[in-house]
C-alpha cells in the first residue's frame, strides 16, 4: 500500500495484503495522488522519479509504483517522437468520415493501423470519425491517399479540409487540474518543424526503442542498439534541444476525471484570424489549435473539466471574442490515436462493452507496437 494509504490494488501479493485487484481502463478515475504524478509527467515525461516524488510530495518508491501501474494498466503512455519534417515537407489534413452502421470499429482499426494517420477519434456529430491525416507534400500524394481511405469498407461519407497552419499543440492539458484555466496568460510558442538532415540512422533507431518506452534508461538504449551511453545521451539531448524531437505523455482525459474532450470549428472574421487565434491558444484547455483552409475557420481541441466547463469556455471565451462569427462542435466519444501513436486503452475499453460481441473478434486488446519510420512525428 502507498504511503498516502489510497493505494493502487496490488498484484500476486501475499495473505491479507493483497487486495481485489481490475485492470484501469481509460474511463475510470485515477485518485488525487496519480493525478498529480500525471501532471508531472505530462510537463517531463521523462522527468525522474525523485524530482516527480518532489513535486507531487510523496516518496521516490510511491511514484515509481504508480506510475509503473499506470503505464501496465494502459492509463498512461510515455513516447519520445520526432517532430513534423523531419521526413521531408508535409501536408496536413482534418477528415470526418461516415460509416455504414455498424461498421464504425472495423473502419476505425483500419484507420489506425496506417501510419499516415496522426489523430483519430470517435466523435459525435454526422460523422462517426475522425482523423488527422499526413501525406508527403505533392499534387498526387493526396488523392491517392484518399482514394485508398475512401475504398476501407463501411467508408460512406467523406469530408476533409487542408490545414494551414497551426498555432498550437499541447500535451501539458492536465495542469488545468490544478487550478490554472488560463496558463497564466503566458506566450505559447508555435509548434516547431524539423529537417530530413537534421536526423541520420542512429537518431531513428534511438526514437524507435524510446517511442515504444519513453522512460527507457540510456542505458537500456544503447544496450539495445550497441552504443555507448554517452553516445545515446548526447544525441538525444541534441534532438529535444533543437526542437526536433519530443517527450510525449499520453493519458485519457477521463481518467483525470475531465469530461468533455471536443472538437470545435471555430467561424471566423477573416481579418481577425490570427487575433482570435492567438487569444484562444493562450486558454489552458485549448489543447489544439489550427487554421483550416475552408471557411475561415480554426479548428480546436478543448479538454475541459466538465460539461458545465465546456458550456463556460463557448459563452465565457469564445463568445466574447471580437471576430468570431460562429462554431459547430463534436464530441469525441473515444480517442484511438494521437501523435501517431495507438492510444494504449481504447481496445480495452470497448472490449468491456464488447466482450461478446462477434463483431469485435479480430481486434483484439492492448495496443500494437509499430516502429518509428516515416511518420514517427510528434501530433494531436
Amino acid at each position: 500500500m502507498d504511503e498516502d494509504g489510497a493505494g493502487i490494488p496490488g498484484r500476486g501479493l501475499p495473505g491479507p495484503a493483497r487486495r481485489e485487484s481490475r485492470k484501469l481502463t481509460g474511463l475510470d478515475t485515477v485518485d488525487d495522488l496519480s493525478r498529480r504524478i500525471v501532471v508531472a509527467l505530462q510537463q517531463d515525461g521523462r522527468a525522474s522519479w525523485t524530482a516527480i516524488a518532489a513535486a507531487c510530495g510523496t516518496s521516490v518508491p510511491t511514484v515509481a509504483r504508480r506510475v509503473q501501474q499506470l503505464v501496465a494498466d494502459g492509463v498512461v503512455r510515455v513516447a519520445v517522437m520526432p517532430r513534423l519534417g523531419s521526413t521531408g515537407p508535409v501536408e496536413t489534413f482534418f477528415v470526418r468520415i461516415g460509416c455504414r452502421p455498424g461498421t464504425q470499429l472495423e473502419v476505425a482499426a483500419q484507420l489506425v493501423a496506417r501510419d499516415d494517420v496522426r489523430w483519430a477519434a470517435l466523435i459525435t456529430g454526422p460523422y462517426d470519425i475522425a482523423v488527422e491525416l499526413v501525406v508527403d507534400a505533392g499534387p498526387t500524394r493526396y488523392p491517392k491517399t484518399m482514394l485508398e481511405l475512401q475504398t476501407i469498407p463501411g467508408v460512406e461519407r467523406w469530408y476533409s479540409d487542408l490545414l494551414l497552419h497551426v498555432y498550437k499543440v499541447s500535451h501539458d492539458w492536465s495542469r488545468q487540474l490544478l487550478g490554472d484555466e488560463t496558463g497564466g496568460g503566458s506566450q505559447v510558442a508555435e509548434p516547431t518543424l524539423c529537417e530530413p538532415s537534421h536526423l541520420d540512422q542512429i537518431d531513428w533507431a534511438i526514437l524507435a526503442v524510446l517511442r515504444e518506452n519513453g522512460r527507457a534508461s540510456f542505458k537500456s538504449v544503447a544496450d539495445v542498439l550497441e552504443l555507448n551511453e554517452s553516445t545515446v545521451r548526447r544525441r538525444f539531448e541534441r534532438m529535444t534541444g533543437d526542437g526536433c524531437a519530443t517527450v510525449v505523455t499520453i493519458v485519457p482525459a477521463a481518467a483525470l476525471g475531465l469530461e468533455a474532450e471536443t472538437v470545435l470549428t471555430v467561424s471566423v472574421e477573416p481579418a481577425k484570424l490570427n487575433e482570435v487565434a492567438d487569444a484562444m491558444r493562450r486558454h489552458r484547455s485549448v489543447r489544439y489549435l489550427a487554421a483550416t483552409l475552408d471557411g475561415n475557420s480554426l479548428l480546436c481541441e478543448v479538454i475541459a473539466t466538465s460539461t458545465k466547463g465546456l458550456f463556460e469556455f463557448t459563452t465565457s471565451t469564445l463568445a466574447n471574442l471580437p471576430g468570431v462569427v460562429g462554431w459547430s462542435a463534436s464530441v469525441e466519444l473515444l480517442s484511438l490515436k494521437r501523435g501517431f501513436v495507438e492510444t494504449p486503452w481504447w481496445r480495452d475499453q470497448l472490449a468491456e462493452h464488447l466482450a461478446d460481441d462477434v463483431a469485435f473478434e479480430g481486434f483484439g486488446v492492448g495496443s500494437a507496437g509499430a516502429e518509428v519510420g516515416p511518420r514517427g512525428q510528434r501530433g494531436w
